[in-house]
């Protein structure tokens, strides 16, 4: 489910760098509110996108097995679907836009 569609958490660490950069070239000091309020963004949108996935992937699985237990479903989906598709192990056995 996390390796089928695409992902804006993927993502999310160049937007990190983009505020750190923005950080060096604007300076902390001068806009220490905006950089504040983009990097509690950044936490509000991963922290949204992980429960949604998370919420979907556990609904799903609880459909599909019924009785089988689901726990810790929902922080796995999370966790991997942070991270960049390239670097997750165990690797995606399915390619975007696949049917699972």
């Amino acid at each position: 489910m996390d390796s089928q569609r695409l992902i804006v958490s993927e993502y999310i660490l160049f937007a990190v760098f983009a505020v750190i950069i923005g950080i060096f070239i604007l300076g902390a000091a001068k806009n220490g509110s905006i950089i504040l309020f983009v990097e509690l963004g950044i936490v509000a949108l991963i922290t949204a996108e992980s429960l949604y996935h998370g919420m979907r992937v556990s609904r799903l699985a609880k459909k599909r097995l019924p009785g089988a237990s689901t726990r810790g479903l929902t922080w796995y989906v999370a966790k991997r679907s942070i991270r960049l598709r390239s670097s997750r192990l165990p690797p995606a056995r399915v390619t975007r836009g696949q049917a699972i």
